[in-house]
């Protein structure tokens, strides 16, 4: 295999031109056949909480959908009191966070200017904090590090155009908004992830439908933000820019490894089915089985040794909005690529 040796930014890597596959025809994702039905949605949350899964959000008001996965059933929670889409959801002290998101129809969504919260436990919404005017935006990345929230870049007028590096820190505890440095580029239509105390901004795109390229200008570089020295970097390009730039996806983070799964380009049919998985201690990129069925606009949940999804868009934009379940052995397969790395 052809390597090229780089040290830059700060980073030492031996990195192979050529992606390495992992993919073995023993190890795929299978449907799951379910009891009950999803409510059909994109753009919307996939959340673990207490050994259940919680689909939420997406485009109109509907339910709270709940599965159950040692009897492959689902049930149904409340509604939001608002339209909530474009979001990343996180847990953190029993709440299901939900913090610029966006609301509206296509094109012209607006970000929710408060953020919302919902209680599995008591299956209840409540409306959170104020976000600051001047930072109001939908479609950001969203994680949490040592009880607080950090939202990454996002978007401020819907599918037109507005996208912005932010990058804010929120307290739940207190409601303090920190703005933070910008990151090395703006995106949209992403979702972050934090490994070994560095935020990773991987795939999204500049949503444009002001020029009619509402799906093409998505972005292959790698943007990370090291928590303690509050530095951003990207990784060295192009050896470890992002195989197949896409939007719209779903990522997972699990032993050093980042999964981004799924997503949308400009290409109308299917929806992108990639599994690409960043090494981030061993600076490669791998290629894992692909998705049972293409889908963008939905999440990654993992329970056991398996990694779930569901729902999302089989196509470009939105539609058709997909019924289907499907999941895959993490554990097994991180045992026979990875663990010996």
């Amino acid at each position: 295999m052809l390597l090229r040796f780089l040290n830059r930014g700060g980073y030492l890597l031996v990195a192979a031109v050529a992606l390495t596959s992992n993919a073995s025809a023993s190890e795929s994702w299978e449907f799951v056949d379910t009891k009950g039905a999803l409510h059909q949605r994109h753009e919307a949350a996939f959340v673990e909480f207490e050994g259940k899964f919680y689909l939420s959000g997406g485009r109109k008001i509907q339910p709270v959908d709940i599965l159950d996965p040692l009897t492959n059933t689902w049930t149904h929670g409340s509604p939001p009191p608002v339209e909530i889409h474009h979001f990343q959801p996180v847990l953190h002290n029993g709440l299901i966070y939900y913090i610029c998101a966006m609301t509206g129809p296509f094109p012209r969504e607006v970000g929710l200017p408060y953020i919302y919260t919902y209680n599995p436990k008591t299956d209840t919404w409540a409306q959170g904090d104020a976000i600051p005017e001047d930072r109001i935006r939908g479609s950001a990345g969203v994680v949490l590090y040592n009880d607080k929230f950090y939202i990454v870049s996002g978007i401020t007028n819907g599918h037109i155009d507005g996208w912005v590096p932010w990058l804010d820190e929120y307290d739940p505890q207190t409601g303090e908004w920190r703005v933070l440095p910008n990151a090395p580029r703006a995106r949209d239509h992403f979702q972050a992830a934090v490994i070994d105390d560095k935020i990773y901004a991987v795939a999204g795109r500049n949503s444009a439908r002001s020029t009619g390229k509402v799906f093409h200008l998505t972005i292959k570089e790698v943007d990370v933000f090291d928590l303690e020295s509050e530095t951003w970097s990207t990784l060295p390009s192009p050896a470890l820019n992002i195989p197949t730039p896409r939007a719209g996806n779903s990522v997972y983070a699990y032993e050093g490894l980042l999964l981004v799964v799924g997503g949308e380009t400009e290409r109308k049919s299917p929806a992108h089915n990639e599994v690409e998985v960043l090494d981030t201690r061993n600076n490669r990129w791998m290629t894992w089985p692909r998705l049972a069925r293409g889908r963008h606009g939905t999440g990654i949940v993992r329970f056991e040794d398996y990694i779930y999804t569901c729902s999302g868009s089989g196509d470009r934009g939105g539609g058709p909005e997909l019924l289907s379940t499907e999941r895959f052995s993490i554990v097994r397969h991180y045992k026979s690529c990875c663990s010996s790395h």
